[in-house]
């Protein structure tokens, strides 16, 4: 979802805007990308990236809010960031 919102700002006509968001989608998509990687190899690192992996998708998630109102695709992805966020922190209390 973060490729995808990210994708759809860079299509808006207020781009300039929407730097910082599209920023932290690339950012969500990679660092979630990674620990799913970390996390089915077991990793010894896998809980303490899940907590790095919470805290970035709850940065995307508040960044995106702030434009859920104008763009569908935002709200979306703040939704998802926000449910991934809590996924990753269980993880990392786990």
């Amino acid at each position: 979802m973060c490729n995808q919102c990210a994708t759809d700002c860079m299509n808006q006509s207020n781009v300039a805007e929407l730097v910082k968001c599209i920023q932290l989608n690339l950012d969500c998509a990679n660092v979630c990308l990674s620990a799913v990687e970390l996390m089915g190899r077991n990793s010894e690192f896998a809980e303490r990236f899940c907590q790095l992996c919470a805290e970035i998708c709850t940065a995307c998630a508040e960044e995106c809010a702030k434009y859920a109102s104008m763009n569908a695709h935002c709200k979306k992805c703040a939704e998802m960031c926000q449910q991934c966020a809590e996924k990753c922190m269980a993880m990392a209390m786990a």
